[in-house]
């Protein structure tokens, strides 16, 4: 009997996530099935989660029972939503809730920073015909960038070629091309001796996978085993070792001195003003953030008009600003379509208790993928992001006086069935909809064959929303945790274990494989160190920013300070030294992953996405201000050509 993903035979399925659901886990939870409307495959799925797994305390458990015989005396079904209110009011996430109760009312978020830009006012620049033209452009150059990696025995030559693509943002473009020429360069010996050249090679190749010794770098060493005097003066060379050193893995400390001699070094070079020009912004940007731990489209911003300063015309450069042009009119349309859709929904629930986040929401998702053939895994996965984000401000606001609301809540979508509508408190009955909604379109949108990975993702928001009330409960009941409890329960809240099931929907079959599918059940390493880093550097930034609502549990800051009696500096930089670990957790995912690595980069890219929103003390998703700039950039002003 074959299940609907084609496997050989459904138990495989059911083995796959009950492995993933029998790890890294200490209390039972009690996943819940309904056959309302999913497939039998789903329905098969969905009966493999009923194994001992994480959950909320027990007060906060309801059973099917239970939810049964309440939902049945409620005799409630879900009412048809109306997509299209013929009203044109601006709908604010702050309007007045129907009936929520008084002594729970949310802190004031400030209204989007965009407004309704997307929805109402901005339209693309370029005419359809001008699109049509850089098309046929774009295939042109394309075929004449194809002919530049014409193999050849200059490996240099390629090298230097693979960098320039990926750093320019077109990479999407030549992924066969690229993969050709890294195998070739991992294969082929190379005897370069200058610093740029063998770092260069060293980063392009881990960032894929491939592994390279750090010993490649013995040959800059002196007997003494320290660096020559002589690299001081190569601010180029130091920088590219700087950047290739940030691949370092676990048990290689020889990275890590390397990383502190080259910093020491670039940091009095721009000190000194010794370096100057487009090097001089990228040095300076490397000590902010490393190459490897930059979100990839945001660099590109930059290098591309710093390589358009060293470089002129080329076609690489042209293909890359009309690639970038073509792409922003695909995201534009997107946002255009998801701010209409979260007017709709937002404007039906009515709370005043979330944020208007719609467009960072999205944001996050183009992080994973922005190209346009994934279109609806983008849309998706924003989706995804804004449910979570409602999700995690209504138990954040709610558990502080209203937790037997938020046990019901989280009862209801354990069963999550349209005849659980009358355990929802009323005034969140319309998101409830909105939840099964959302989710039966993303059902609608998947192929039959691929339906089972709906099923999964229902399952881990499931998950999610049960860790979210257990954190609830923590802050109901005053509890205050040691520092380990509040690193395993903080980092299941960011919710990243959903993301990471979100991640194949929409993806292409070449891309959500069989193995793919495994490695996203039972990968634990590459979805945790995800979470910690993003929950750390938010823990950091809420902190000093001061932001923390007060029903949320205590942050990570807080329980190192209380446990350990020390200065919050002191708590920073341990938290800060566990994030280096988890960098080191990402450089490795990389090589373990090779074989699925379309899928694994997916997530990988969301973790380079976190210093975005939270780097530098910030907090970009709360406070939209602070990504204005940059989201401009992206999404409203074209390259000039």
């Amino acid at each position: 009997m074959s299940c609907h993903c084609g496997w050989e035979a459904e138990s495989a399925c059911q083995h796959a996530f009950s492995v993933e659901l029998s790890r890294s886990y200490t209390r039972p939870i009690h996943i819940y099935c309904y056959t309302r409307s999913i497939n039998i495959m789903d329905h098969r799925l969905a009966c493999a989660f009923d194994i001992s797994q994480p959950s909320p305390p027990a007060s906060a458990c309801v059973r099917m029972n239970t939810i049964s015989t309440t939902a049945a005396a409620g005799n409630n079904n879900i009412a048809c939503i109306k997509h299209r209110s013929s009203s044109k009011r601006v709908v604010s996430c702050h309007a007045e809730p129907s009936s929520a109760p008084a002594a729970a009312q949310a802190p004031s978020f400030k209204p989007s920073v965009w407004g309704d830009f997307f929805f109402f006012h901005y339209e693309p620049r370029p005419t359809q015909q001008s699109a049509e033209w850089m098309r046929e452009r774009v295939d042109k150059l394309k075929e004449e960038v194809c002919t530049l990696f014409t193999p050849s025995k200059d490996m240099l030559r390629r090298m230097y070629l693979v960098d320039e693509i990926v750093h320019l943002g077109i990479d999407h473009l030549f992924e066969k091309e690229i993969e050709t020429a890294l195998k070739d360069i991992h294969e082929s010996e190379f005897a370069s001796s200058n610093l740029y050249e063998v770092a260069l090679r060293f980063r392009l190749l881990r960032e894929r996978g491939f592994w390279v010794s750090p010993d490649v770098f013995q040959k800059f060493k002196g007997d003494d085993g320290n660096f020559l005097n002589e690299l001081a003066d190569d601010p180029r060379g130091l920088l590219s070792l700087y950047n290739a050193a940030h691949l370092f893995i676990h048990g290689e400390p020889e990275l890590e001195e390397t990383i502190s001699f080259a910093r020491n070094h670039l940091e009095s070079m721009i000190r000194d003003s010794v370096v100057k020009g487009p090097l001089a912004d990228q040095v300076k940007r490397a000590l902010r953030l490393p190459l490897p731990r930059t979100l990839k489209r945001v660099e590109m911003l930059h290098y591309m008009f710093e390589y358009d300063q060293d470089n002129g015309h080329n076609p690489v450069l042209e293909l890359a600003k009309m690639d970038f042009n073509l792409l922003q009119q695909v995201h534009l349309k997107e946002l255009k379509e998801i701010s209409r859709w979260w007017k709709d929904v937002s404007g039906y629930m009515g709370l005043n208790h979330i944020r208007d986040r719609v467009v960072e929401c999205y944001t996050w998702a183009y992080a994973v993928y922005h190209e346009e053939d994934l279109a609806i895994a983008r849309m998706i996965f924003a989706k995804l992001i804004v449910l979570s984000a409602i999700l995690d401000d209504t138990y954040d606001v709610y558990a502080f006086t209203s937790i037997e609301e938020c046990r019901t809540l989280n009862a209801a979508i354990q069963g999550w069935d349209d005849t659980a509508i009358s355990l929802v408190p009323e005034y969140l009955r319309k998101f409830y909809e909105i939840m099964l909604s959302t989710f039966r379109e993303f059902e609608d949108q998947m192929p039959s064959n691929k339906r089972y990975l709906v099923a999964f993702n229902k399952a881990e928001f499931q998950k999610v929303s049960s860790y979210y009330m257990e954190a609830a409960e923590w802050s109901h009941r005053n509890y205050k945790p040691s520092f380990s409890e509040q690193v395993a329960l903080a980092t299941e809240t960011t919710g990243v274990r959903s993301l990471a099931a979100g991640v194949m929907l929409g993806m292409s079959d070449a891309a959500t494989t069989r193995e793919a599918f495994e490695w996203a059940v039972t990968s634990t390493d590459a979805i945790i160190l995800c979470a910690k880093i993003g929950r750390f550097m938010n823990d950091i930034s809420g902190y000093k920013l001061g932001s923390q609502n007060k029903a949320d549990m205590p942050c990570a800051v807080e329980t190192y300070i209380n446990e350990h009696k020390v200065t919050v500096d002191v708590a920073i930089a341990k938290i800060n030294e566990l994030m280096e670990d988890e960098w080191k957790t990402t450089n490795r995912a990389r090589i373990d992953n090779q074989a699925v690595l379309p899928v694994a980069q997916r997530l990988i890219n969301l973790t380079m996405a976190i210093p975005l929103f939270y780097g530098y003390d910030s907090d970009g998703f709360t406070f939209g201000e602070q990504l204005r700039e940059i989201l401009e950039n992206l999404y409203v002003k074209p390259m000039p050509i």
